[in-house]
């Protein structure tokens, strides 16, 4: 298209676009024919697609996306195209994933692995920097489980999927609290513990007579109270 083709006051270009009006009612029948053909694909594709995603099968979403896309909106394109892409990409996930069950190393390559991100109470760091989360965030997941105190959680894994699981410790022992530092309002209500402190960094308690030392486990020396 030229550039003094372009008008702004060119409604029927704007609205219709280069293709003539009639266009607009076999967009209706692509659309209703690719959406039949992707509602197939997905229902073989498995109950996974529309559940929490691994990565090939957000790679298989997103392909999808893009390859019916010129189907639904081109003139000079042909639906079958997209309908072959779709058929490829179902073979291409179902291959993959049979691989993956019959090979550990495929299934780590595709799928991902675990990462644990608290053991025993203490902050995985390596881990967390590994993936990317940051205290806050792993905070504001304990919280939304009802979790106030790092010492509260055994184990909590962040899975291939992204999601989190959390496994709870049945002692109660002093921890780090995972309240927000700026909500003073809320903290004054935590019971402290007495002589006890709490390292920011990888939340590792100590007595507070160890307070200028660096903590045993991050060598960090960044303290605060921790609470029961």
């Amino acid at each position: 298209m030229k550039k003094e083709e372009i008008r702004l006051d060119d409604w029927e270009r704007i609205l219709f676009g280069m293709a003539p009006p009639e266009f607009l009612f076999e967009t209706l029948i692509r659309s209703l024919i690719i959406y039949f053909f992707l509602l197939v694909v997905l229902r073989l594709l498995g109950k996974r697609m529309t559940g929490q995603l691994t990565l090939t099968e957000m790679a298989v979403m997103v392909t999808i996306g893009a390859v019916i896309s010129p189907s639904f909106q081109a003139p000079d394109r042909g639906i079958a195209m997209g309908i072959l892409a779709m058929l490829c990409t179902l073979l291409f996930q179902r291959g993959t994933t049979l691989l993956a069950f019959d090979n550990n190393k495929i299934e780590q390559l595709t799928q991902g692995e675990t990462n644990m991100l608290i053991k025993d109470g203490i902050l995985q760091l390596v881990a967390l920097t590994a993936s990317r989360i940051s205290r806050q965030e792993l905070f504001a997941r304990l919280r939304g489980k009802n979790i106030y105190k790092v010492s509260k959680v055994k184990r909590l894994y962040m899975e291939a999927s992204g999601i989190f699981s959390i496994y709870l410790d049945e002692t109660d022992k002093p921890g780090l609290s995972t309240l927000p530092p700026n909500d003073e309002e809320i903290r004054q209500i935590e019971q402290v513990a007495p002589d006890t402190l709490a390292c920011t960094s990888c939340g590792n308690t100590t007595k507070i007579v160890q307070e200028q030392q660096p903590c045993s486990v991050c060598n960090q020396i960044a303290w605060t109270t921790a609470v029961l």
